[in-house]
Order: C-alpha cells, then sequence, then structure tokens
C-alpha cells in the first residue's frame, strides 16, 4: 500500500498548481485524506484535509485560494492551489486514513505520500 504524490514544481507568486496523491494497494476503505506541508526549518503544518463524505477544513493561511477536493473511485486527492505567494514554498505531503488489508489481517493505519517540492518564486 503506497500514496503517491505528484504535480509539485516552481511556480511564480500569483501562480497556480495542482498536486495530485494517489492510492494504490489492497485497500478496503479510506476515510480522511489530507494535505500537509513543511517548510525548511518548520514544523510540518496542516493545509487541507477531505472526509469520505466530502467535508472540508483548510488552515487560515491558505483559506480562499487552496480547494481540497477526492475521487473516491480513483483513490485520489487533489490540492488546487491558486494565487501562490513564496511563504507557500514547501514540501508537500499527502496522507490518507485507511484500511487495508496486510495479508494476515485488515489494519486501521494511516499512510503518507513521499512528499512533493512547491517553490513559488517572488
Amino acid at each position: 500500500v503506497q500514496l503517491q504524490a505528484s504535480g509539485g514544481g516552481l511556480v511564480q507568486a500569483g501562480g497556480s498548481l495542482r498536486l495530485s496523491c494517489a492510492a494504490s494497494g489492497t485497500i478496503l476503505s479510506i476515510w480522511d485524506m489530507g494535505w500537509y506541508r513543511q517548510a525548511p526549518g518548520k514544523e510540518r503544518e496542516l493545509v487541507a484535509t477531505i472526509t469520505n463524505g466530502g467535508s472540508t477544513t483548510y488552515a487560515d493561511s491558505v483559506k480562499g485560494r487552496f480547494t481540497i477536493s477526492r475521487d473516491n473511485a480513483k483513490k485520489t486527492t487533489y490540492l488546487q492551489m491558486n494565487s501562490l505567494k513564496p511563504e507557500d514554498t514547501a514540501v508537500y505531503y499527502c496522507n490518507a486514513d485507511m484500511v487495508v488489508d496486510a495479508g494476515w489481517g485488515n489494519i486501521a493505519q494511516v499512510f503518507w505520500g513521499q512528499g512533493t517540492q512547491v517553490t513559488v518564486s517572488s
């Protein structure tokens, strides 16, 4: 079971990026999915979350600029980032609270993706 994040890159301030995070493996169900970010020298912080019913939460710093969504059939969550600012520069990580078939039984666990770099130039 793994989460694969993609879509990061270099963009100028005011630009947009769309991150994707796809889950794969023997997944039985996916509950909450989310995006976090970690800037150099700072702790990892919550960016946005979405429940399997579609309810969302956002950090105050991204409200009105970022939109989280998910496609349950594709086991994928997206983060649309608009009006990007230099302070949004960070490695972005996705996570998902999932029930998976571990082979010897089912387990519920939070899985993390590998991170994708977002750099916003001024």
